[in-house]
């Protein structure tokens, strides 16, 4: 069993509650930047559990996307609202600390941040770290990256991200052999939350549900259609 959240992040922590229903959690990558508070309240509004938070660095992956001080304003705005913090970068040891003072409740970094060719930090001593922060704590794993890159960390988190796109942009295809991943991680982690990311929305999260995914990042499907439909599709993919 991973170690457990900070007792004062934990109680208000959809990750790390014992429910363990379905979350689904919009993706704001795909929200209207122009009016992103309004699109983040209109989402947890039409029932999201979570706001997922993509953090990009151009080197990591390919684009850039959000930062600390766009996460500050947001908290501020919705102080109530838990910010899923994925951070596609290849420095997350130096970010942790001001994620948590900006508001993230969850931070997730990448494996492959690891790769000393990356300069990553050392995972465990990572995952340490933002527990202390008051942080519940994930790893994530591109789409091309083999799954068993992951299995010897996967006892020491509270979340792994599957992507089932290559991380880097929204709007991408949903690649079915996340499923595989899905199903590799819940046999080895059966207590542990796994997120899939990429292409997701009610079309496929009948599958991913049965393979064993509960956490649902949803980016297109919530914030490509009409306010006033998003509760519907939000309830679509929660099953």
């Amino acid at each position: 069993m991973p170690t457990q959240a900070h007792p004062e992040t934990a109680l208000n922590n959809p990750i790390t509650h014992p429910d363990r229903l379905p979350l689904v959690a919009p993706s704001i990558l795909a929200a209207n930047y122009a009016k992103l508070g309004e699109e983040c309240r209109s989402a947890r509004d039409a029932g999201g559990d979570l706001l997922h938070y993509d953090v990009m660095d151009g080197h990591l992956v390919p684009n850039l996307a959000l930062g600390v001080d766009m996460l500050a304003s947001l908290k501020a705005d919705l102080p109530d609202a838990f910010f899923d913090v994925h951070l596609m970068i290849e420095r997350p040891d130096l970010f942790a600390e001001p994620f948590a003072k900006a508001g993230a409740g969850h931070l997730t970094f990448h494996i492959e941040a690891m790769d000393p060719s990356r300069r990553g930090a050392d995972a465990r001593a990572l995952f340490d770290k933002v527990r202390s922060l008051g942080m519940s704590v994930g790893i994530a794993i591109d789409g091309p990256t083999p799954i068993e890159k992951a299995d010897a960390l996967l006892p020491h988190v509270d979340l792994v991200l599957v992507m089932a796109i290559r991380a880097g942009f929204a709007g991408q295809a949903f690649d079915p052999a996340a499923l595989d991943k899905v199903r590799h991680v819940r046999r080895l982690a059966p207590n542990t939350r796994i997120e899939v990311d990429g292409g997701v929305g009610p079309k496929q999260s009948p599958a991913l549900l049965e393979a064993g995914a509960d956490v649902l990042a949803a980016a297109s499907a919530v914030f490509k259609v009409s306010p006033n439909e998003r509760a519907s599709v939000i309830t679509q993919m929660r099953g």
